[in-house]
C-alpha cells in the first residue's frame, strides 16, 4: 500500500458520524441536516431534459479534452462572467467537479522528488487540498484567517523561509467555511509572491455564483486581466456546476488559465482517466449556456440568509458572510460547550444537523481557528432552513 495514505486524516462527516453515534435524536422533531454543503433546491430542467436527450452518448468513449462545444460554452461564460476572452482550445479543460481536479491538479504540478515542498493553504479549510498535498508528497502549510477582518487569509504570518518552500497554494473565494471574498489587492499581493517564489496559484471557486447584492466575487483570472497578467501564468482557476446549478451529482466543472499547466493537466488526466462523459457534456452546456436558473437560486440562497440571521443573531455571534451559503457562528462561551458537544446535544435534542468547525481547521501552535464555532450550510429549503433556526434558538435559550 502507499504508505503517504496513512498521513490522511479523517474526512470530517466521518468524524461527524462517529460524534453522533451514541446520541439518538429526538422523535418529536423531522430530521433537517445543515452539516454538508449539498444544494438541496431541485436541479434545473435546462439541465434534466438536455441529459435526457443526449443517451446516445453513453455509446462513445468520451475525449478527455472534451467537446469542443462544450469548451466553447465554458469560454463564453467566463466572458460574459469575468469580461475576459480564453482560447478553448489551450486555456479551458473540463474537469469531474472540483473536488476531483483540486486533489488531482497537485499530482500534475508538484514534483514527487521535493522532499520540502509546501502547498499553503487556508485554515479553517477544504480538507481535500490537505489530502491533496500529502498525497503528492508534500507538506501542507496551514495559513491562518483573521476573524477581525471577516475571515479574510492573513498571508502576512508566512515567514520568508517558508515562502521559499511554498510550490503550489490553493485559495478559495468566496471561502469555506467563512464565506470570505478575496479583494484585487489581496490578488496582486499573492501575482508578486508567485513571480518571486515561482509557485502556482489554484483558485477554487466553486461558490462564486452565490452571492448578495448586485456586486459578484472578484474571480483569479478577472483579477490578473485587471493586473494586465493576461497569459495567466502559474494561475489555475476551477469552477463547477454543483453549486451554481444544484447539479452535485453532474459532476461537471471546467479548469481555466496557464495555458502551460493545463496541457501537462490534460496529459494527466488523459492516463488517469478522468474523461467527462458526453452526455453530461451535453447537459453542462446547457447548465453554463443559461443564467435564469442560477438567478432565481441565488434568490433562494439570499431569502434564506436574510430570514435566518435576525433568528439566530441574538443566540450565536453570526454574521453575514461576503458570499456563499454557509454561515460560520462562534458558540457563545456563556453556554460552556464546545463546538462538538454543540453539535452533538443540538442533533439529540432538536434533529439539526451542523458541523464542528474543529473540524475544517487544524491547529497549528495550540490553536484551532475552527473551535468553537460551527458551520451551518444553508442548503435545505427555505422553510426548513427557517424550522431549524427556529430549532436552534430554542436550543440556545435552554443553555441560558
Amino acid at each position: 500500500m502507499n504508505p503517504l495514505l496513512k498521513s490522511l486524516q479523517p474526512y470530517p462527516f466521518e468524524r461527524l458520524r462517529k460524534l453522533f453515534a451514541g446520541a439518538a435524536p429526538s422523535d418529536q422533531y423531522r430530521p433537517i441536516s445543515l452539516g454538508i454543503g449539498e444544494p438541496k433546491h431541485p436541479t434545473p430542467t435546462v439541465i434534466t431534459e438536455a441529459l435526457s436527450q443526449a443517451y446516445d452518448g453513453l455509446a462513445q468513449y468520451p475525449a478527455t479534452a472534451g467537446l469542443p462545444i462544450l469548451r466553447q460554452s465554458c469560454t463564453n461564460w467566463v466572458q460574459k462572467r469575468y469580461n475576459l476572452l480564453l482560447d478553448p482550445e489551450t486555456q479551458v479543460l473540463p474537469i469531474l467537479g472540483s473536488r476531483e481536479a483540486l486533489f488531482s491538479i497537485a499530482q500534475a504540478v508538484l514534483d514527487p522528488a521535493d522532499t520540502d515542498a509546501y502547498v499553503a493553504c487556508p485554515n479553517p479549510f477544504y480538507q481535500i487540498y490537505e489530502g491533496a498535498a500529502l498525497l503528492a508528497g508534500a507538506k501542507p502549510l496551514y495559513v491562518a484567517s483573521n476573524p477581525a477582518r471577516n475571515f479574510a487569509v492573513d498571508w502576512n504570518t508566512l515567514t520568508e523561509a517558508d515562502w521559499s518552500r511554498v510550490r503550489m497554494m490553493f485559495v478559495c473565494s468566496p471561502g469555506n467555511p467563512t464565506g470570505a471574498v478575496m479583494g484585487l489587492d489581496e490578488w496582486e499581493w499573492l501575482f508578486r509572491k508567485s513571480d518571486e517564489h515561482g509557485f502556482v496559484i489554484v483558485s477554487d471557486e466553486c461558490y462564486s455564483e452565490i452571492y448578495f447584492g448586485d456586486q459578484p466575487p472578484l474571480g483569479g483570472l478577472e483579477a490578473a486581466h485587471q493586473l494586465g497578467r493576461t497569459d495567466f501564468k502559474r494561475l489555475i482557476s476551477l469552477t463547477s456546476l454543483s453549486k451554481r446549478s444544484n447539479a452535485p451529482g453532474l459532476r461537471s466543472g471546467f479548469a481555466a488559465g496557464d495555458a502551460e499547466i493545463l496541457r501537462a493537466f490534460l496529459q494527466y488526466r488523459t492516463y488517469h482517466g478522468s474523461a467527462m462523459s458526453t452526455t453530461i457534456q451535453m447537459a453542462s452546456i446547457a447548465a453554463w449556456n443559461d443564467e435564469a436558473h442560477v438567478v432565481d437560486n441565488r434568490r433562494q440562497y439570499n431569502e434564506k440568509f436574510k430570514a435566518v440571521l435576525p433568528m439566530l443573531s441574538p443566540h450565536l455571534q453570526v454574521n453575514l458572510p461576503d458570499a456563499g451559503f454557509y454561515l460560520w457562528p462562534e458558540v457563545h462561551p456563556a453556554y460552556q460547550l464546545d463546538d462538538e458537544a454543540f453539535a452533538r446535544d443540538l442533533y439529540s435534542q432538536y434533529n439539526v444537523t451542523v458541523l464542528p468547525g474543529s473540524y475544517l481547521a487544524r491547529e497549528t501552535q495550540g490553536f484551532n481557528p475552527g473551535r468553537g464555532r460551527v458551520r451551518l450550510a444553508l442548503v435545505a429549503s427555505v422553510d426548513e432552513c427557517i424550522e431549524a433556526a427556529q430549532r436552534i434558538a430554542d436550543f440556545c435559550s435552554n443553555l441560558k
